[in-house]
């Protein structure tokens, strides 16, 4: 491919008729016959290693300044927008995309939205994938990947795999930061979703002000006049999201109890499953979610209505309801301990715990136990939140690490601690070792109880300092199970 087909927009000139063989923004991942994209970061600029890049054998450098080099074989091009340009330059680079993707962004429920989406289609006949925090799941059900918005050299590389996999429907989540980077610029959307906005990212946007701002451009510059846009209308900021797609043009359709497309007349809980009565079109469905909390009735009406929206049959849709699954690590029963059931859940900000401490709390006969931390290195004001929201919400808290990363993990559990115990200091314990602390909500179980392991969801791993350690906490739950077993 010719450099000029990957920077369509920029004026043409006699460098941009060059053969390129790869992009990148990364330099030690340059080969000979690349292009390597400067980005700007946080951290440092990437002009700083187009000399690398150039020693590596890059034949241009697309930058948003001027970059000077002695070599006389090597293009250098300015462009306003360095990381719009790469992600447009990769689906040049491979064009091939299922026919039908959709985008979820929002705080919490993305991954749940995602998974209820592929599941659906897959329901319904379609070959359907989901791509997020999980990785990505396609019909071989194969998983791999880890980040909720890959680099856009790798989406593209993967749109295009599956594509020629044969996957016609794919459900992506949308992050915050992966949008505010162009990470999705370039991919051919049908069709977008916002849930909810709550705190979380404040390490990176500088206010929620912010943070809102970048979950819109999904809204405001990705989606085009006349596509559908699904919000969840009982959220707190529905109508500033509302307002943004009205003004783009986009053909809204609000889910909820205050929605208008699809509203939520009621909810009871029934055992681990929710019973839902739904109005659409002048019909009332009646459907047995079997998923427990209102927040999961919340995203599976924002995927029901994405799955309308792009076409599907609005009976079959519901009907499809009643054979959902949780993604991984959202809400999931891992066990039980004298008749006390376990669940594992992602929840790792002020919002989600509360929500699923509220969830839960539905189903405790007698003690709700938690068992959660916070991650270093990131949003340090949510700690004593949550220490808040844990010790309002359940009868024994177990303060514990979740990812450390390079932060004193005493300091953290402090800071946690520090806001459990203007509640209920009587309720609260502390135990570092992750696995201990399991091990000590299990050992607490009796009959009617119920235990939520909270933070850490569906990962394997758990970083401390630069190192990721094996752990997970499906199977640290397992192993403390077989022992009391024994």
């Amino acid at each position: 491919m010719r450099l000029r087909d990957l920077l369509p927009a920029v004026p043409g000139a006699a460098e941009l008729m060059l053969d390129i063989d790869a992009i990148t923004a990364d330099s030690r991942k340059v080969v000979p016959g690349s292009v390597f994209f400067a980005v700007p970061g946080s951290r440092a600029d990437g002009l700083a290693f187009a000399d690398e890049a150039i020693a590596r054998g890059a034949v241009a450098i697309v930058a948003e300044r001027p970059f000077q080099t002695a070599r006389a074989n090597v293009a250098t091009v300015v462009v306003p927008d360095v990381r719009a340009a790469l992600s447009h330059a990769a689906a040049a680079l491979h064009p091939r995309q299922p026919a039908t993707i959709v985008a979820v962004t929002g705080t919490s429920g993305k991954t749940s939205v995602a998974a209820f989406v592929r599941q659906i289609w897959a329901d319904l006949g379609h070959a359907a994938a989901s791509l997020g925090t999980i990785g990505i799941v396609a019909p071989s059900r194969f998983v791999y990947g880890s980040l909720t918005t890959p680099d856009p050299v790798t989406l593209h590389e993967t749109l295009q795999k599956l594509a020629q996999d044969g996957v016609t429907h794919l459900a992506m989540e949308a992050s915050s930061h992966g949008l505010e980077q162009r990470r999705l610029d370039g991919v051919r959307l049908t069709a977008g979703a916002f849930t909810n906005l709550s705190r979380d990212h404040l390490d990176y946007h500088a206010s929620l002000e912010e943070y809102l701002a970048a979950k819109l451009r999904l809204f405001e510059v990705l989606l085009q006049p006349g596509q559908p846009a699904i919000i969840d209308a009982d959220g707190d900021v529905s109508a500033k999201v509302m307002a943004a797609c009205e003004k783009r043009a986009l053909k809204v359709m609000s889910v909820g109890a205050r929605g208008d497309t699809l509203r939520l007349l009621s909810h009871e809980p029934d055992g681990l499953a929710t019973r839902l009565s739904i109005g659409h079109d002048g019909r009332t469905y009646s459907v047995r979610l079997p998923l427990a909390g209102s927040f999961q009735a919340s995203n599976a009406l924002v995927a029901t209505a994405l799955c309308i929206a792009t076409g599907d049959a609005p009976e079959r849709v519901f009907a499809a309801l009643e054979k959902l699954q949780g993604a991984p690590g959202r809400l999931e029963l891992i066990g039980t301990r004298a008749g006390a059931p376990i669940f594992v859940d992602y929840a790792h900000k002020p919002d989600a715990l509360e929500k699923t401490l509220a969830a839960l709390r539905a189903l405790a006969r007698q003690r709700l136990i938690v068992v959660f931390g916070c991650g270093g290195n990131r949003d340090r004001g949510k700690r004593s939140l949550m220490g808040e929201i844990a010790a309002r919400g359940a009868d024994v808290v177990i303060v514990t690490d979740d990812n450390p990363r390079s932060e004193v993990p005493a300091d953290i559990r402090a800071a946690i601690l520090a806001g459990a115990r203007r509640v209920a200091a009587d309720k609260v314990l502390e135990m570092g070792d992750r696995r201990a602390a399991i091990a000590a909500g299990i050992a607490e179980l009796g009959a009617g109880d119920v235990l939520v392991v909270a933070g850490k969801g569906h990962e394997t791993g758990q970083t401390v300092g630069d190192k990721v350690l094996p752990f997970s906490d499906h199977e640290a739950i397992r192993e403390v199970l077989r022992e009391h077993a024994a």
